[in-house]
């Protein structure tokens, strides 16, 4: 099988390329900067079609993971480059795609479990789930990312494709051992003695095992009934109150210091980032995946916790 990754030269993408290379698939990666990996990579701008799109040509599969991080103060310009690049990039992949004489028969594109709003009351499902933004508690910097996202999921619907089927990755945060990871700025919370509650702690945190999260992708691939939006999560989100707690134990840290939101309002100014991931509640279930028979690995936290914890990071010369 051939599968083709637009933008992915990042933790997630280097994930997904890792595990379809050993399994003997053909991976092409779409970068801006070349890297020492055992897969091809093939140069692309992120934005216009050019002699990249002769590898969507054919190719079996298309997973874009394309954008800036959005670890970043959300200032104009960054703003600007957050949402071009998902955007632009997502608009070239879909004109390549139609484009093509052998288009490939799936488009999974990425896009972000934080469209939906901040509650506590219930879960978000690819059904009934809430879309946010409207929130009368919601700061602008919250806004902006929902805006993004429903940006970012309208750029995919631009063309038709009717020999290519489409799913929209409402992904939650990916857990992996990886270094620069979420996974492993938390493990170095904890590590400082600083992984406590945040606020007042009940904000939700979905996230997914970064073994499922390559599995959940096999999945939707394989399975040809399959399409739109689907939510990439673990079934089981907790709130971060207990999401430390238990990362805590697992690492052998019984305690953590805890911060007010004020105070975690000043670390991200400090350390040129945004409160959201910590502060926004997201209570996303994967409803599809499990309906269409999906099982977890790594279903609950505990459990994902303590295997993340044993599990040597892997060489960074694969990270990048």
């Amino acid at each position: 099988m051939k599968i083709v990754i637009p933008g992915g030269s990042g933790q997630v993408g280097t994930i997904l390329a890792r595990s379809f290379q050993r399994t003997g698939d053909d991976v092409v990666v779409l970068s801006r900067s070349p890297q020492a990996v055992p897969w091809r990579i093939v140069p692309w701008d992120g934005k216009t079609v050019g002699a990249w799109a002769a590898e969507i040509d054919g190719a079996d599969v298309v997973v874009n993971l394309a954008g800036r991080s959005v670890n970043c103060r959300y200032n104009a310009k960054n703003r600007a480059e957050i949402l071009n690049s998902r955007v632009d990039s997502t608009l070239a992949v879909g004109a390549a795609i139609a484009a093509s004489p052998h288009p490939p028969r799936i488009w999974l594109q990425a896009s972000t479990a934080t469209i939906y709003s901040h509650r506590y009351d219930a879960s978000n499902d690819e059904r009934c789930g809430a879309i946010g933004g409207g929130e009368s508690n919601a700061p602008d910097s919250w806004r902006f990312s929902i805006e993004v996202a429903r940006k970012w999921e309208a750029a995919a619907g631009v063309v038709e494709l009717p020999s290519t089927r489409q799913v929209l990755l409402r992904s939650a945060v990916v857990m992996s051992p990886d270094p620069g990871g979420i996974f492993s700025i938390f493990r170095g919370l904890v590590r400082l003695g600083l992984g406590g509650t945040v606020g007042d702690g009940r904000q939700f945190m979905s996230w997914i095992h970064h073994e499922d999260f390559v599995r959940a992708l096999r999945w939707l691939i394989e399975h040809d009934e399959i399409a739109g939006v689907v939510n990439v999560a673990a079934p089981a989100p907790v709130p971060q109150a207990e999401f430390m707690r238990t990362l805590r134990h697992a690492a052998g840290r019984p305690f953590g210091l805890s911060a007010t939101s004020w105070m975690m309002e000043i670390a991200a100014l400090v350390y040129g980032t945004e409160s959201e991931l910590m502060l926004k509640s997201r209570r996303v279930v994967p409803t599809r995946l499990v309906e269409s028979g999906f099982t977890f690995n790594f279903p609950t936290w505990p459990e994902a916790a303590a295997a993340l914890v044993r599990r040597p990071q892997v060489a960074a010369s694969f990270a990048r």
